[in-house]
């Protein structure tokens, strides 16, 4: 597979998504200078990824050719794959605590962000029997680096 750049691979889904597109509106999308947009377009056309075609004297079309199509697809495909392995990864770690918190007798947790890792973990636990409290209860679960973990919270009236 060929080597993809990242301003190469967003210029290509620029152009899949708009082939009318400017070099003014790419550099503005992109972040980086006109004169930029210009040398990653060359480059593009020298790898045979896209071509440009004139339709007046101050107007481009740019066109993904089947390689350049190739290209962005493959791309595409190992990020959605790279997604999943995460994905199945989370829900590996999720699955293993809300098992561990269940053997504890725990039935009920809180879960206080909103993130990806967190809706992960809230749907294994509705998956799992375990209730998601809109509130904080005695267990709450966070995510950590690329997994979880449960904080167990000391309740009003508890001592050791």
């Amino acid at each position: 597979m060929e080597d993809v750049k990242p301003h190469e691979y967003t210029l290509l889904n620029e152009i899949a998504q708009d082939s009318m597109v400017t070099q003014a509106g790419l550099a503005e999308h992109l972040g980086i200078a006109v004169g930029s947009v210009n040398w990653y377009i060359k480059r593009l056309v020298q790898r045979g990824w896209i071509k440009v075609s004139h339709l007046d004297r101050t107007r481009l079309k740019y066109d993904l050719t089947s390689r350049g199509m190739r290209v962005f697809t493959q791309r595409a495909i190992l990020y959605a794959r790279d997604s999943l392995k995460v994905y199945a990864g989370l829900r590996q770690k999720a699955t293993e605590l809300v098992a561990q918190l269940k053997g504890e007798g725990i039935g009920e947790v809180y879960i206080g962000t909103n993130d990806e890792p967190m809706d992960i973990m809230r749907l294994t636990c509705l998956e799992q029997g375990v209730r998601v409290s809109p509130s904080p209860v005695a267990v709450r679960l966070v995510s950590v680096a690329q997994g979880f973990q449960a904080i167990y919270e000391i309740q009003e009236g508890e001592s050791d």
